[in-house]
């Protein structure tokens, strides 16, 4: 299932992962895990965050892909099922099928 997972990191943490060259590593790490198709860092609501688009193919995964920022980030992570159009298109259709 493809997944958006929003990743708004505590700043404390986030200043100190920055201050010892963490950050990036765990970064790369989770993306290494999630391997997404898509990956976009901002500002939400006054925090860093990540936002990832990825195949998530069994629910037990998450802890693996969560705990790692959870722990070293103190991150709010929300994961969101989405869809791209082809799926929405595709969706529809075998709706309106019955």
């Amino acid at each position: 299932m493809r997944v958006l997972m929003t990743v708004e990191m505590d700043t404390d943490r986030a200043n100190a992962a920055i201050g010892s060259n963490a950050l990036a590593e765990v970064m790369q790490t989770a993306m290494d895990t999630m391997k997404p198709e898509a990956a976009y860092f901002g500002a939400k609501d006054g925090r860093r965050t990540g936002f990832f688009v990825f195949d998530l193919a069994d629910a037990a995964d998450i802890p693996r892909i969560a705990e790692p920022l959870f722990q070293q980030l103190g991150a709010r992570l929300d994961l969101t099922p989405v869809m791209d159009f082809a799926d929405v298109q595709s969706g529809l259709q075998r709706y309106a099928a019955g």
